[in-house]
């Protein structure tokens, strides 16, 4: 075998001589090999043009270099110029040529001595001759350098050919001194110049690796071009009129302006043809050159104005701006994000820039146009996957930046992941930029934890559609609370529940630290209720929740066992922020005020009232001892009617009673719903616990206390209309639900669902009140029925993904549209909640083509928006009602989290998306008959905090359906009850109008008012011998028509039902439930009178928290026994 170690040959002696200074002693044995890179840059070429040509900032340096030697020299030519003397005629005897210098100029004659020779003192020679030689060996250079094969390319380059022009002259007079004195074109310098500071251009952005600006370029072209042409003209005029005029170079300024400016005074004129010819040479050159830079200057403002530039550098250090990252922009999103995030005052001074990569659509650019906006609105049309457009936009110095999704696609999954792409490379950019991000599907939310607020569309749309069903027009309420108003809508209309109904739309909630505070440092060191229904009481607000100063989590009434404390950030509701407020004390009406609300009875706290109705929708807040909920009312003080005074109610404690607090477990309902099940659950096996759902959905979903099955239900029987093997039902009647359904029409069962499942089965909601939920993928009429839509409380409607992409953006919602008026049709007794993409349409919801009152509503909408009002649609009555919402309308929930970065937290605690321990909940409660003894809102305010500790936030409340029927209707019926009122008197037209109105006068006012509106029409249409007949024959019309339609539609769903072998004994076609008003008082004043039926929304302590630790209850044991043991066997 060889040996290696002898075979390698040693190292070349200076190599060894560098080891040994190295101390590398072991080199002989060494078998590494010396590899030099860069071999072929190793000639003299190569290194040169490394130098000049390849490194940037050192060919960055020579062309600088280059341009200010163009630049002197054209600066020597002027000082030439400016001490030469035409007269002299320096060159002429210097050449011994005879010529007279005294002879004057005559006309057809032209004198070229003083053209060809001019007057060059010897130091201003010497200059301009090294700057020639220089140039002239720097040109030479390059041309060697730059050779690729073909001289005849680098000698016939512009560029060289003038710098042969201008420095071979100079150095022939060097050897040749008689030509010292010869004119050289040393101006077309300028040209040089020009070419130099492109190529400067070019090289400085490369060596501060800047993406190239085209429109700055462009614009440094055309200016540079237009300086040489005038500079050139200007020389060359004052050069040649030597032998003429003999014009200054001012004069030459002057006549070139006005030449190229097209005005042409005529005062300096050239006089000698040589001068006439190059002016117009010069004309013909700029007419050709600069319309070209001008037409590459305008394509390139065009396509600026598209992509729309750059957000300047300088403005970002000093101003504040937030970057909207969208795929799509279109107007209504943008007028919502731009109406709402200016409606707070400190953000006036901000700048939106928004990013999106789409052209700019041709609303959205009228809309920018608006000096409103256009100040403060940057439009940049890039992708937020570059960091050449996050540059552009300025996303470092970003005060925020917004991601939305695109809810218009029809693959939201597809959209989810744009989004989630976007917001990585903002954070990759950006990482201290906050992040308030937009997500449709709640699977994706988890890939974006990192971002500050997160809005996931899907969660909040099913908890609020679940949440309509059990407390009405929830919808309606979050919505009206993330919209920034002032409560100034409708406020001159003659409606009294429009002024109300708009007065408090204009509340919203604020916080403020409890010691800086004057609604709430008096009651440091007090209950939680006590200090919520004081400062109602006093000021007119509604204290909702509280947040420790050494904790991030926000407690919704956390109950009256919460003590307050100074360091403690209130969160409160109100028409404006405490600091917007002004006080003024009212001594004299404070007293009379409170002798009125005197307190009387013992100050205890009804624990026991609460452990009876836990957890209901329907409150019983009886202020008894520990007894099962008998109803929902009010109870009646057994001394209230005593001497005909008004019933009192127990005071509001300061700090709550722990004793009584302790007198029953909360968790343990005494009542035969809670501890046993009855027989009708346990022949159907359903056995529920209470512990939290074993398996999620997706993950970052949050852990909700609620009913559980013990056995998982097999996936056979949860299709409602087929039979198996476990039973034969095929409807849903057939299962004999004591409770109404509530009815899902969706296109799919996706994972968003969980959270409209979650509510409805919530801990807090007794058994005996848990509706079946009946999830129905399509609804042809014939699943309608089988489901059982005869017979359920509610049908949520949900939008399809598959329509949510037409060819026009507002038709997206017309088959969901048209679908829910057929359902209106049919079953009018039926409560649908429908979901929009585009809040503009809900005014087709339950359309009547002939209510004049609805029209009516369509004209006060187009004012209220006319005026600016960011609610404009809060007055269509089925948005009113909650029977209608659009996602979109939670858009504005993430703009406010800019300023109010709680309100997210809020709102999903209100929703009940996320639990935290010791926050309350949202539920509601009904005004019955034996509930008007409280008579005031404030009355009710401190019933609900001595007895249950619950906190009112508003009252929902429904009037006559006569208001949303039309004038004819109106009339018509209002005669048909006069008649079943008296059927032996008979009235002329006058005297029949008359009664209807006058009879019910007080009661409806707005009915009167519309009948005599109706009448006086009719009286002007028709001749009034014949009122009382035609009116009879309207009347008989009408009627006819309204029941041949609805007896025409009870037999078309009867004989449905017959085919389908359904009993029709539950449908109720005559029961219409459509023709009501309602709408929504968030924290009325306290003076507020309640009214029969009455929903007031609650926010209800958590009752988790009074359970004791140290003796937890049989239940709660139970509960967590079936958490642990049973845990993979549970089910929703």
């Amino acid at each position: 075998m060889v040996d290696l170690d002898s075979e390698v040959p040693p190292l070349p002696p200076r190599y060894r001589f560098r080891d040994l200074l190295l101390g590398d002693q072991g080199w002989q044995s060494d078998d590494r090999v010396q590899v030099e890179f860069y071999m072929n840059e190793n000639t003299f070429k190569e290194r040169l043009k490394l130098f000049f040509i390849k490194n940037q900032r050192s060919s960055l340096r020579i062309r600088l270099f280059n341009f200010s030697l163009k630049l002197l020299s054209c600066f020597l030519y002027i000082v030439r110029v400016l001490l030469d003397d035409p007269t002299q005629g320096l060159g002429c005897k210097e050449l011994n040529r005879s010529c007279s210098t005294n002879q004057n100029y005559t006309p057809g004659t032209i004198d070229w001595s003083p053209i060809i020779w001019v007057n060059r003192s010897l130091p201003l020679w010497g200059l301009q001759v090294s700057v020639a030689v220089i140039s002239l060996f720097e040109t030479l250079l390059l041309s060697y350098l730059s050779y690729k094969g073909n001289i005849w390319e680098q000698i016939l380059r512009i560029p060289f050919l003038l710098e042969i022009i201008n420095a071979v002259p100079f150095i022939i007079t060097i050897f040749w001194p008689v030509l010292r004195n010869l004119f050289i074109p040393v101006f077309l310098n300028c040209w040089l110049a020009k070419h130099a500071l492109e190529n400067m251009i070019n090289d400085l952005h490369r060596a501060i690796q800047r993406t190239q600006s085209a429109m700055f370029n462009q614009v440094l072209i055309l200016i540079s071009t237009l300086l040489c042409l005038i500079f050139t003209c200007i020389c060359g005029i004052q050069h040649l009129e030597r032998a003429g005029n003999r014009l200054t170079l001012f004069d030459s300024l002057y006549f070139c302006i006005v030449t190229f400016s097209t005005v042409g005074f005529g005062d300096v004129t050239p006089k000698i043809w040589p001068s006439k010819l190059l002016v117009v040479i010069m004309i013909c050159v700029a007419l050709v050159v600069l319309p070209i830079q001008f037409e590459q200057l305008a394509y390139l403002w065009m396509e600026r104005q598209k992509s729309g530039g750059n957000y300047s550098r300088y403005r970002a250090q000093t101003e504040k701006h937030v970057v909207l990252c969208v795929s799509s922009l279109k107007i209504d999103l943008l007028m919502d994000f731009l109406n709402e995030f200016y409606a707070h005052p400190r953000l006036q001074d901000y700048y939106v820039v928004i990013l999106c990569p789409t052209e700019m659509d041709a609303q959205v650019r009228r809309v920018l146009q608006i000096p409103m906006w256009s100040q403060r609105v940057i439009y940049l049309q890039g992708s937020a996957l570059k960091d050449q457009d996050l540059l552009r936009a300025k996303m470092d110095d970003a005060e925020a930046c917004f991601i939305l999704s695109s809810r218009c696609e029809v693959d939201r999954t597809a959209a989810d992941h744009q989004t989630i792409l976007r917001a990585w490379a903002v954070k990759d950019f950006a990482p201290n930029c906050p992040l308030y991000v937009q997500i449709l599907k709640p699977e994706n939310k988890f890939h974006i934890k990192f971002a500050d607020h997160v809005v996931c569309e899907e969660e909040f749309k099913y908890a609020m559609l679940a949440l309509n069903c059990i407390c009405p027009a929830t919808s309606t309420l979050i919505t009206l609370l993330v919209h920034t108003s002032r409560g100034q809508e409708c406020q001159q209309s003659p409606e009294q529940w429009q002024k109300m109904y708009g007065r408090c739309s204009g509340n919203e909630v604020y916080h403020i630290n409890l010691e800086e505070s004057t609604f709430f440092a008096e009651y440091e060191g007090k209950s939680f209720t006590y200090a919520s229904f004081h400062a109602h009481k006093k000021f007119g607000v509604c204290l909702i929740g509280v947040r420790k100063e050494d904790n991030k989590n926000i407690l919704l009434n956390p109950g009256p066992r919460y003590i307050m404390s100074s360091t403690d950030i209130c969160f409160y509701i109100n028409i404006t922020k405490e600091e917007n407020s002004a006080f003024k004390k009212q001594e004299k009406h404070r007293k009379k005020h409170e002798s009125k609300l005197s307190y009387h009875g013992a100050s205890r706290l009804p624990v026991h009232s609460i452990i009876a109705s836990m957890g209901t929708v329907a409150i019983d807040l009886q202020d008894t001892g520990c007894r099962a909920s008998s109803g929902a009312t009010l109870a009646l003080p057994p001394d209230g009617g005593k001497e005909g005074r008004r019933p009192s109610i127990a005071p509001v404690l300061e700090v709550a009673d722990s004793s009584s607090l302790q007198t029953c477990d909360l968790l343990s309902d005494q009542s035969e719903d809670e501890t046993t099940p009855s027989d009708d659950e346990v022949s159907a096996g359903l056995e529920y616990a209470k512990g939290y759902p074993p398996y999620s959905p997706y993950i970052g979903s949050s852990p909700t206390f609620c009913h559980l099955l013990h056995e998982k239900v097999p996936f056979c029987c949860l299709r409602l209309d087929k039979g198996c093997q476990h039973n034969y039902y095929e409807d849903a009647k057939a299962y004999g639900f004591k409770n109404k359904l509530i009815i899902v029409a969706a296109e799919t069962a996706g994972n968003g669902l969980y959270n409209f499942i979650v509510p409805l089965r919530a801990y807090y909601r007794p058994k005996k009140e848990l509706n079946p939920i009946v999830l129905l993928l399509d609804n042809p009429l014939d699943d309608l029925l089988r489901c059982g839509v005869t017979f359920a409380a509610n049908m949520v409607v949900v939008d399809k993904e598959s329509t949510m992409s037409a060819e026009e953006d507002y038709m997206a919602d017309a088959k969901t549209i048209v679908n829910v008026q057929t359902l209106f049709r049919l079953f009018s007794s039926l409560s649908i909640i429908t979901e929009l993409t585009h809040p503009a349409n809900m005014r087709f919801m339950q359309f009547r083509a002939k209510d004049c009152y609805s029209l009516a509503l369509s004209k006060l909408e187009k004012k209220e928006r006319e005026k600016g009002s960011n609610l404009a649609f809060m007055f269509r009555l089925p948005f009113a009602a909650g029977r209608v919402f659009s996602i979109s309308m939670l858009d504005t929930l993430l703009y406010q989290s800019f300023v109010k970065d709680y309100m997210i937290s809020i709102t999903r605690l209100l929703l009940g998306l996320d639990t935290t321990p010791g926050s309350g909940f949202l539920c509601s409660m009904k005004i019955t008959e034996e509930d008007l003894w409280i008579r005031t809102y404030a009355r009710l305010y401190q019933k609900l905090c001595s007895s249950t500790g619950d906190i009112p936030i508003g009252v929902y409340r429904t009037e006559s359906q006569k208001l949303a029927t039309s004038e004819s209707q109106i009339s018509i019926s209002v005669e048909e009850w006069e008649d079943t009122k008296d059927t032996k008197e008979q009235f002329s037209y006058r005297g029949n109008h008359r009664n209807s109105t006058s009879s019910d006068q007080s009661d409806h006012p707005l009915l009167r008012r519309k009948s005599m509106q109706w009448a006086r029409r009719l009286s002007r249409r028709a001749p009034r011998h014949s009122g009382k007949t035609a009116e009879k024959i309207n009347q008989q019309r009408m009627n006819l028509y309204r029941r041949s339609e609805r007896q025409e539609l009870a037999e078309l769903v009867k004989n449905r039902m017959k085919h389908l072998g359904l009993s029709p004994a539950g449908y109720d076609e005559m029961n219409d439930h459509q023709n009501t008003l309602s709408y929504i008082l968030i924290n009325p004043s306290p003076d507020t009178r309640l009214e029969l039926n009455d929903i007031v929304y609650l926010i209800r302590p958590d009752p988790l928290t009074y359970v004791p630790n140290a003796a937890p209850s049989r239940k709660d044991s139970f509960c967590n026994t079936v958490g642990q043991d049973t845990r993979e066997e549970t089910q929703l």
